[in-house]
């Protein structure tokens, strides 16, 4: 880091440190109220992507500019003085390590792992962990995938608008919800041809559920994409997405684990709105937060002239739109859960705890259950890709007032009178 920028770092934590070492007298209170503020404040921190600072940290820098007798170069950070080696490790066992691994070129972590404890190559009361190794020897360019000769990789953009979208999860910022600060991730979806976000928002969680709304958003707004290119996360490798593309005739493509070069426009543009738009950002709650985002997506970043392209992506999407796909009018019921049940002797079928009836013809068959999670009243049971109706939730009173003649129809008896009429099939 140059002298130029730890001055810069070391002029922002003056900064936020000054009102306690200017001279002027705090009490108790007056203190933990200015440390509680800081905390809870966004900033801008110089050269981090953090907008978050401490208590111990404020605390610290404090100390740090007391104990040097108010010396501001204090406040630069400094290096580490164990830079480029391992803290986890000691030399004699990076010195083995790095032997064996020019022995054993193409072994996995793991199985080095295993050498060096069956070598006894370990210092007695070390232990050796993946992520350590890992890192260790690829900063000093001994993975495998480094000691091989270079990859032939290309610069690609797709030929039409819609082609291929490529979509990816980024770690968002702290927000408060229901009296608690929690974490956000921002699911974006880019179109590759034209840079345009097709649709992006946060989220309190990157599970399935989460990607899955985005998805449905970004197809309502733009049509279906003839591609989508995704990561290896459990989101993304999930049978529902699966089954969710492969009925719209949409190509579900996965990226190589460990070669995020292929997603380099998705990655690109989680990096402007790192360096763009959260350091803007004042609100404190989730709906703010998406407001801004799609405030500052439409507003500037759509209709501004995107660098690769020389046009701005709004203009260059809809400057082609006649090769676009319309979602089709039942795209809701492509997005539904698939369960396979097969049915009961006495026609009920269980799906998450609660039982249903389901039509006489279906007994003893292994049938699938189509369903939205929040909305099991609506599901459909289908047998050898035929449907068979919205099945119901089975009802004990009313099934203790019916019985089957030997004719297979249902009779259902009026308790108060004692009489009965004829039914027809409750289903």
């Amino acid at each position: 880091m140059t002298k130029e920028r730890r001055m810069e770092i070391a002029l922002f934590r003056y900064g936020v440190i000054s009102e306690f070492i200017n001279g002027t007298q705090l009490d108790r209170a007056e203190r933990r109220r200015l440390i509680r503020e800081k905390c809870a404040r966004k900033w801008r921190i110089p050269y981090s992507e953090k907008t978050r600072i401490s208590r111990g940290t404020i605390n610290r820098w404090i100390r740090l500019y007391k104990n040097s007798n108010e010396d501001l170069t204090s406040l630069c950070p400094k290096d580490r003085r164990d830079q480029g080696k391992s803290r986890a490790m000691d030399d004699d066992t990076c010195q083995a390590l790095i032997s064996l691994r020019q022995k054993m070129q193409t072994a996995t972590v793991e199985k080095l792992i295993e050498q060096m404890n069956l070598r006894n190559l370990v210092t007695v009361g070390k232990q050796l962990y993946p992520s350590t190794v890992y890192r260790f020897l690829n900063q000093h360019n001994l993975m495998r995938q480094k000691m091989n000769k270079p990859e032939d990789r290309r610069k690609f953009e797709a030929e039409m608008p819609n082609d291929l979208w490529q979509s990816d999860v980024m770690h968002g910022p702290k927000v408060e919800s229901n009296g608690k600060m929690r974490k956000t991730y921002l699911i974006a979806i880019i179109d590759d041809h034209s840079r345009l976000i097709v649709y992006a928002g946060f989220y309190l969680s990157e599970a399935l559920a989460s990607y899955l709304d985005a998805f449905e958003n970004a197809l309502l707004k733009r049509g279906l994409p003839r591609k989508l290119y995704v990561d290896n996360g459990p989101a993304f490798r999930s049978k529902h997405l699966e089954y969710i593309t492969a009925s719209l005739n949409i190509t579900l493509i996965h990226a190589r684990p460990y070669k995020p070069q292929g997603k380099g426009k998705i990655e690109r543009w989680f990096k402007t709105v790192r360096s763009a738009f959260l350091p803007y950002f004042n609100g404190t709650s989730l709906p703010e937060l998406n407001d801004a985002l799609s405030l500052w997506i439409d507003g500037t970043y759509h209709r501004k002239k995107h660098s690769a392209t020389g046009k701005p992506p709004f203009e260059k999407f809809t400057s082609n739109m006649q090769c676009l796909r319309a979602v089709p009018e039942n795209l809701t019921d492509h997005f539904r859960n698939v369960a396979r049940r097969k049915v009961a002797k006495d026609r009920t079928i269980t799906l998450n705890g609660k039982l249903y009836e389901a039509p006489v013809a279906l007994i003893g068959k292994r049938v699938e259950l189509l369903y939205h999670e929040n909305d099991t009243n609506h599901v459909e049971v289908q047998w050898n890709n035929q449907s068979y109706g919205i099945v119901r939730s089975v009802d004990l009173h009313v099934n203790c007032r019916v019985k089957r003649d030997e004719n297979n129809i249902y009779n259902v008896i009026i308790s108060t009178d004692k009489s009965e009429y004829k039914g027809g099939d409750l289903l």
